[in-house]
């Protein structure tokens, strides 16, 4: 648990006090104005969290949100008008129908990536106000929709709009906080940071995404339908507003992004400034030259938002000269030993890793070229060769980073080249890299437990960080040395201490073969005999690995046998020793016409 520092519960108090506010005003005052200027407030705020959802959590950039407030009110206008019930009645099935085509729509548009996703987005808003605008037997086209008026007296006209949306800023407070503390929300964020290897550690990515934009929008529908109702006129052009997501992404961006109150307060401000704007300047293009400063301003000088800047000067303040995480000593004392496999190692091991002609081409480049070895249980085979030799490539191929153009892949006798990398991580296939790729937003301890060694939708309320997993993740910490820094964000870790956690991560999937990536490229001699150490402490207990390595020494110290690449075909296998007299390795690292003898002197 978070300690409830001074700053913390100021905060809270403050929360508490404007909430209290926000609540008692229109039982005091029945001022239109400022109810209309707060209601609009409203509606940012929750466009602001459901977009924070999908874009500051997972990382994919939408501008297409005013979309599902606009399929929120036309639902609701519809649905209203033609069974001639009361709008309010409408505005759960409002919400269910906006996550429901955002749910379709993430099936297909997830697909991508970057500035694809957002024209995507865009485009997406643009082809629902096209059919709004020529549905006109559904939705009145041009003409619009007119709903029901209300019969409420004059001073409490706008009141229950007022607390309706402002309920909705409630639950999408409580929703965004809800999924932060879940393995949903620890997907969502592993995907933003990383998402190969969020796959790679057995998140189940697709579904994660699809399931974050439909979270992303169910209340954003449900506000349109309360933004219609209000209105009581709606129209393409009104409804389906690309200004209001830019406004949204704007609000996020000043607030905070992946925060859960920094999009309340970036609401907040956008409505309070888009109000001014009207007031002192009209409608007019102004207005649209005020905002893009300000994006651009936000942009510069408050890269992370008001509240992480506001938070980390806090924290700067509290933690100044205190050593930093990177200068702290790392714990080598031995480390606590991990249960041994309970089955005994057969005399003579089996395959439990095979490469058959794989081939991997770029272009004219075949960087993979019919490439076959085998691993069996319980060995630490090598993989060799001189840079460029497919090395990293071969690996990318196996846990799935990369799609084969021939070949195949098969882990304990099944096939599993046409498997998507979570699924490989699921079976016992775990991997670091060359560059290690922790989750660099995330503290070591959520970095340990991000890794899920099956899939299922119940699992995904589960708490991200809690239960025996934690009790696993300090255990694997403590026996590589790192438990001081598990609630140290991994990004201030030196790259040798990410190296050492990125090995604890992948032993939390319990991997039955172990890929590791040049594991002692880049650290000192003092962390590679900690490697080293682990590395034959694990393979003790029935662990087997596979290691890409370019230090001879390690190397001839710890595989057996070592598989030799060059030029993406093998081109040697056998003992280390064998392998350092094998005329072919001499000519594919030295050059052709050396001798045994000849290299060994230089």
């Amino acid at each position: 648990m978070r300690r409830a520092t001074p700053e913390r519960l100021a905060f809270s108090a403050l929360l508490v006090a404007c909430f209290a506010w926000l609540v008692a005003y229109p039982l005091y005052s029945h001022n239109q104005y400022w109810q209309n200027v707060l209601f609009f407030a409203f509606l940012f705020a929750v466009m602001a969290s459901g977009w924070n959802i999908i874009s500051g959590y997972a990382g994919y950039v939408s501008l297409g949100q005013s979309a599902f407030v606009g399929l929120g009110g036309y639902t609701t206008g519809i649905i209203a008008t033609r069974a001639h019930i009361s709008p309010w009645w409408t505005i759960p099935i409002a919400a269910a129908v906006a996550a429901l085509v955002a749910a379709l729509l993430g099936v297909v548009v997830m697909r991508t990536r970057g500035h694809s996703f957002v024209i995507i987005t865009i485009a997406f808003l643009l082809i629902l106000q096209l059919v709004a605008l020529n549905w006109a037997s559904l939705t009145g086209g041009s003409t619009g929709t007119t709903l029901p008026l209300t019969s409420y007296p004059r001073e409490w006209q706008n009141t229950p709009f007022y607390y309706v949306m402002l309920g909705l800023v409630l639950l999408s407070v409580l929703m965004t906080w809800a999924i932060r503390r879940t393995k949903f929300g620890t997907g969502l964020i592993a995907i933003r940071e990383d998402e190969d290897k969020a796959g790679a550690v057995g998140i189940n990515t697709p579904v994660y995404k699809v399931l974050g934009f439909a979270a992303s929008a169910v209340l954003v529908g449900a506000a349109g339908g309360v933004y219609a109702y209000y209105l009581t006129f709606i129209d393409p052009t009104g409804m389906f507003n690309i200004l209001y997501s830019v406004f949204t992404v704007l609000a996020v961006l000043l607030g905070g992004r992946a925060t859960v109150w920094g999009p309340i307060l970036g609401g907040f401000l956008i409505e309070l400034l888009r109000e001014q704007t009207n007031v002192h300047f009209g409608a007019s293009s102004l207005n649209l030259v005020i905002f893009g400063a300000l994006m651009a301003a936000v942009v510069l000088f408050l890269p992370r938002g008001i509240l992480p800047t506001a938070a980390a000067w806090f924290v700067g303040r509290r933690t100044r000269g205190v050593p930093g995480v990177a200068e702290g000593a790392l714990d080598l004392r031995p480390g606590l030993a991990l249960a041994a496999r309970p089955e005994e190692r057969p005399a003579e091991s089996s395959i439990l890793l095979a490469a058959d002609g794989l081939v991997k081409r770029f272009g004219g480049l075949r960087a993979v070229d019919e490439l076959s070895f085998y691993v069996r249980e319980g060995t630490i085979t090598g993989l060799i060769g001189p840079n460029g030799s497919g090395k990293t490539t071969a690996f990318n191929l196996i846990d799935g980073m990369m799609r084969a153009d021939a070949g195949e892949v098969r882990f304990e006798g099944r096939r599993i080249d046409r498997l998507p990398p979570w699924e490989r991580a699921h079976l016992g296939l775990g991997r670091t890299f060359q560059i290690t790729r922790l989750f660099r937003q995330m503290t070591v301890l959520e970095n340990v437990v991000a890794p899920l060694r099956s899939f299922s939708l119940a699992q995904l309320a589960a708490g991200a960080v809690a239960g025996h997993e934690v009790e696993r993740a300090q255990e694997l910490l403590d026996f590589v040395g790192m438990s001081r820094f598990a609630h140290a964000a991994a990004g201030t870790l030196s790259f040798g201490q990410q190296k050492l956690v990125e090995l604890a991560q992948v032993l939390m999937l319990d991997p039955k073969v172990i890929l590791l990536d040049e594991p002692a490229g880049g650290i000192n001699p003092t962390l590679i005999e900690r490697l080293v150490e682990k590395i034959r402490e694990l393979n003790a207990m029935g662990r087997t690995f596979v290691i890409v390595e370019h230090n001879m020494p390690l190397v001839a110290e710890l595989c057996d046998p070592v598989v030799v690449l060059a030029r993406g075909k093998r081109i040697a296998a056998g003992s280390a020793h064998e392998i350092q007299r094998d005329p072919l390795v001499l000519d594919a690292y030295l050059g052709e016409g050396w001798t045994v003898d000849e290299a060994v002197t230089a």
